[in-house]
């Protein structure tokens, strides 16, 4: 028997069917399963649970909040190390940090809990996304055009190493590791336990601009987009989405931004758009609650569903883009599907800090296929596979947290970083008790 305070199924004991799924958010299962599986109550656990791997020959998986589009923590012959357990939040007043374990949901539960402290972190869009995959693939949080990763504010993190060890890991303790547990995600050799985090004050108000048009000026729009997103502060959020509104067949593509305390003012570029007047909805620079922010990104990425994604960092003029861009907002295959076009331009200006994660133009593109049924799966795979390859000569490479490379290979950090990574990677992982990224990097 082994000696753990958590719960330890291996395969073919009772319940360890429903272990190995338990928090995958994407319905769309693959049949990859592990030998066993160990809901880790504490550190301890975790730590012992490493040294069985070794001990049985098995690498070693993890699970923080589930939220992978491919279900990385589904491997066959390892044991998953599911961390559902570890949801502890503690914030210190003396520095502004907030500790947080890996399973812990950026919108759900630790934004409420620093508005109550008058604090922010920038946390995934979607609010039922852990913490733990989030900040390992770097973190699209709010407002990453101008407030960078938000791995960019990680302080330290406690981790379990391939050896067994509990070790602390910042930027002057163990710093190959924190280095490379910034951006790795899924392809990290330890298991990260806990995430000391910088927060920010938080905002004072929210004022929010959204034009809605109609998919035949998708084409108008883009271009203009392209060009007018230049003239936005770093302090608002921007994004073109291409959707189907409920009780449409139609989709239609929104120009929505949300500036974070810079008022209407921050807003007014927007206006310009030349086909504005033919706009079938407007927003106009209205104050807005975060609440009714997450609201709306819960309704818009629905639990039961089966999710097929793909993204990529795209640069080029519009003349070179658009015509690429165009049907992957006007013709989308369900009718839950929607695609976004971030705007990266503050960020890539002011170059990010050395770590891991090192790819990033200054247009980010994703793609979200969302269907019910396997026969969905289809053609949302299709979909998929057409809308990436138009945009593939245009392409830098790809974010972890929105990819499958099991699907389609791409790049996932720069040449330098890759370099780096698998230099430390042979060196703290010797023995590959952590299996990696499931498909080619395409390094």
């Amino acid at each position: 028997m082994n000696a753990f305070t958590g719960a330890f199924w291996r395969s073919g004991d009772p319940g360890f069917a429903d272990a190995a799924t338990a928090r995958v958010f994407n319905r769309r299962l693959p049949s990859r399963r592990p030998a066993a599986v160990l809901r880790a109550a504490d550190v301890a656990d975790v730590a012992e649970g490493v040294r069985l791997a070794a001990a049985e020959g098995w690498r070693v998986a993890v699970r923080s909040g589930g939220h992978s589009w491919a279900a990385w923590s589904l491997r066959e012959d390892t044991l998953l190390i599911d961390l559902a357990l570890f949801t502890g939040m503690s914030y210190d007043p003396t520095d502004a940090t907030v500790t947080v374990g890996p399973a812990v949901r950026g919108g759900l539960d630790l934004d409420p809990y620093l508005a109550g402290h008058g604090r922010f972190f920038p946390v995934g869009h979607s609010p039922s996304v852990g913490m733990g995959g989030f900040l390992l693939q770097g973190g699209i949080g709010w407002n990453c055009r101008g407030w960078g990763w938000a791995a960019e504010s990680l302080v330290s993190m406690e981790v379990v190493t391939a050896a067994g060890e509990v070790v602390r890991c910042s930027e002057t303790e163990n710093a190959d590791l924190f280095w490379a547990a910034r951006g790795s995600g899924p392809g990290f050799f330890g298991v990260v336990t806990a995430f000391r985090l910088r927060t920010r004050p938080r905002f004072r108000e929210l004022t929010r601009s959204a034009y809605v048009f109609p998919s035949e000026l998708a084409a108008e729009v883009l271009s203009w987009y392209h060009v007018a997103r230049h003239d936005l502060p770093a302090s608002v959020e921007l994004a073109a989405v291409g959707c189907t509104p409920p009780g449409s067949d139609a989709p239609v593509l929104t120009v929505d931004a949300v500036s974070f305390d810079g008022g209407p003012a921050s807003l007014a570029a927007l206006d310009s758009c030349p086909v504005v007047a033919r706009a079938s909805a407007r927003t106009v620079a209205e104050p807005v609650d975060f609440a009714e922010l997450q609201a709306e990104q819960l309704r818009g990425n629905p639990e039961n569903h089966r999710y097929a994604a793909d993204n990529a960092f795209l640069s080029g003029s519009a003349s070179e883009l658009v015509p690429a861009l165009v049907p992957a907002f006007t013709e989308l295959p369900t009718p839950r599907t929607f695609t976004v076009l971030g705007d990266f331009t503050p960020l890539v200006a002011r170059r990010p800090p050395d770590m891991a994660v090192s790819l990033q133009t200054d247009l980010y593109f994703a793609a979200y296929a969302i269907g019910t049924t396997p026969a969905d799966d289809v053609l949302s795979r299709a979909w998929l596979d057409r809308t990436m390859s138009r945009l593939e000569p245009h392409s830098a490479g790809c974010y972890l947290g929105d990819s499958d490379l099991a699907v389609r290979a791409d790049r996932i950090m720069s040449d330098a970083a890759w370099s780096t990574f698998r230099r430390i990677r042979a060196a703290r992982d010797p023995e590959g008790r952590f299996p990696g990224y499931l498909g080619d990097p395409a390094q």
